[in-house]
């Protein structure tokens, strides 16, 4: 732990040691848990305490770390170095908490083929998030990257609108984006154009036509189900886009690592906003780690190509064996994991 504590220092240099320990040991119990209840947290604590004191100092942590999303995004980006553009997804996730809605506008950037969360907002609403909200989530990535370092941004079509383009337009964010069907084209409804799609034909591509005011290329073809798929982009050519487009899957996969497939982050029986807060920036620090080492992790391909598990996933079970299990052996294997944390070692 005095590795990881001393590692954590380094990225939060404003934090006092005691702050600093504690977000040490809160990450080291939520990956042996894979789990956020504080019940659970409480039982992988090290140590003899009693479980109802463990439990209190967990509620401690969420009642008043410093821990925030503005120094989890500088840290994730500072982990994760790109000497190329950088593509990022905007997306929602949402479930029920008894009769309370848990609604999260999620900005993650695509990192080794792997969506990262940088920035989030806990929206106190059901449904779509509002273009200022979102805006102003752009703005905040944009006091720690450039506009030109961006290569684009994926979303779906829910992030529409004109207000919205023109406001990613004027900060100098490329978009690729998801139309629906009704959306206008050169002045005529998107299924307009479908219908005179050959039906031997793949799809169809446009060069330059008017979306929402702006000039964009559209691509436009329909699914194996049969529904309608356009996707409008002012920063790849028409040819690339579905293949670019896909990308905005991984953060559906990045949900499913933090939900069911990983941390449980729905189980919270939490309900205030700040609390929430932080621990989603908990599940970020812990989620990075488990990517860093899942890259470092073998795994076997299956037929179709894809491999038989993900890499947060090789990588949560690596930790995991190591911090349930210690000996000498693995305590090394574990400071060598520590220090993937270090920047120069990214």
């Amino acid at each position: 732990m005095n590795a990881f504590t001393r590692c954590l220092a380094h990225h939060f240099p404003d934090y006092h040691k005691n702050q600093v320990e504690l977000l040490a040991m809160m990450v080291y119990v939520l990956l042996s848990a894979k789990d956020v209840r504080h019940a659970a947290l409480a039982e992988r604590w090290p140590g003899d305490r009693l479980t109802t004191s463990l439990i209190r100092r967990i509620e401690r942590f969420f009642d008043h770390h410093p821990i925030c999303p503005a120094d989890l995004a500088r840290v994730v980006l500072t982990l994760l170095p790109d000497p190329r553009q950088r593509e990022f997804v905007l997306d929602r996730t949402n479930w029920k908490l008894g009769k309370q809605d848990v609604n999260i506008l999620v900005l993650a950037v695509i990192w080794q083929g792997v969506a990262v969360p940088i920035l989030f907002e806990f929206l106190d609403h059901q449904g779509n998030s509002s273009t200022p909200t979102r805006l102003l989530m752009i703005d905040d990535i944009l006091n720690l990257l450039d506009c030109q370092d961006v290569k684009t941004l994926y979303a779906d079509r829910e992030f529409i609108g004109e207000d919205w383009i023109m406001g990613l337009a004027e900060r100098g964010i490329p978009l690729t984006v998801r139309l629906r069907k009704d959306t206008r084209i050169d002045g005529l409804p998107a299924m307009d154009w479908l219908t005179d799609l050959h039906p031997q034909a793949k799809g169809l591509l446009l060069d330059d036509v008017e979306v929402y005011g702006f000039p964009m290329q559209v691509m436009m073809t329909w699914t194996t189900g049969g529904e309608a798929l356009l996707v409008a982009s002012n920063a790849l050519p028409a040819h690339k886009i579905l293949n670019g487009y896909r990308k905005r899957w991984k953060v559906e996969c990045l949900f499913r690592a933090l939900k069911s497939k990983g941390f449980k982050f729905e189980q919270t029986h939490m309900t205030l906003q700040d609390h929430l807060e932080r621990l989603f920036c908990l599940l970020t620090l812990a989620y990075v780690w488990c990517l860093l080492v899942g890259l470092q992790e073998e795994c076997r391909i299956k037929k179709h190509g894809r491999r038989a598990c993900s890499i947060i996933t090789m990588g949560l079970r690596k930790l995991v064996r190591l911090l349930s299990r210690r000996n000498s052996q693995r305590a090394a294997q574990l400071r060598r994991l520590i220090g993937l944390l270090i920047p120069s070692q990214t």
